[in-house]
């Protein structure tokens, strides 16, 4: 998905986007839950930012990409960490964690309900005893301004990145297309991406936790206002 722009990620998203302070809230949830939380995993982990800043605040964080690129380049950032290159709705670790994060709506790549339920199935079975699942979500149907163009543009070490975004929608799928104009030593070139992103109900979702076997609460709020989903196995809410 991010095939052409994997190195050049963290240089347009350090531009907006503030891991620190997601990092911030993201530990102070996750104690909140369970003061003994330790042990994390990122699902969808991308280039490991969040992965990195929540163990320098004294997590210990594993990752997993469906991106090679982003595997290796999280890897590097964050060695003390285990990275591991799978698909969100089916992947089998031999390591359970008190929390499993998915974050920065990369659940909506899943495009489609069953194809969640199959993913917060995983993310339940890698849970210990008393574990809870993050979920930050996508936007749901009729929200998103199909008319609005964005422009954010990265520079640095030599290398500048300009990204034009735009959205379409058909239907319950959101394509995200972005072209990008980098500009480096090799001289100037193009490239683009198109994104799809399924489109939800937080009814929808909360209703997808449940079928199996999830209890989970929903801040309309979030990170950045894209509101966000804590579950836990129904029967430790039920206990």
């Amino acid at each position: 998905m991010f095939d052409a722009s994997a190195d050049f990620y963290d240089l347009i998203y350090s531009t907006f986007k503030d891991y620190p302070g997601e990092a911030a809230q993201i530990a102070r949830l996750l104690r909140g839950v369970n003061p003994q939380c330790r042990t994390v995993l990122d699902v969808a982990c991308g280039t490991g930012e969040h992965a990195r800043l929540l163990a320098a605040d004294g997590f210990m964080v594993d990752g997993l990409d469906i991106n090679a690129a982003f595997v290796s380049i999280a890897d590097r950032k964050h060695p003390a960490g285990r990275f591991f290159q799978g698909d969100m709705s089916d992947f089998h670790l031999p390591y359970r964690y008190d929390a499993v994060l998915c974050l920065f709506s990369s659940i909506g790549y899943l495009r489609t309900l069953d194809r969640v339920a199959a993913a917060v199935t995983c993310f339940a079975q890698h849970l210990t005893p008393g574990g809870t699942i993050v979920v930050e979500p996508w936007f749901a149907p009729g929200i998103l301004d199909t008319e609005r163009v964005v422009r954010n543009t990265g520079e640095a070490d030599g290398v500048r990145v300009a990204r034009t975004s735009r959205v379409e929608v058909e239907g319950r799928v959101s394509r995200l297309l972005f072209d990008y104009e980098i500009t480096d030593d090799a001289g100037a070139r193009r490239a683009s991406e198109v994104h799809e992103l399924g489109l939800f109900t937080t009814a929808e979702l909360l209703d997808t936790f449940r079928t199996v076997g999830l209890a989970a609460e929903h801040d309309p709020k979030g990170l950045c206002d894209r509101g966000l989903f804590v579950a836990r196995p129904l029967s430790l809410t039920n206990a």
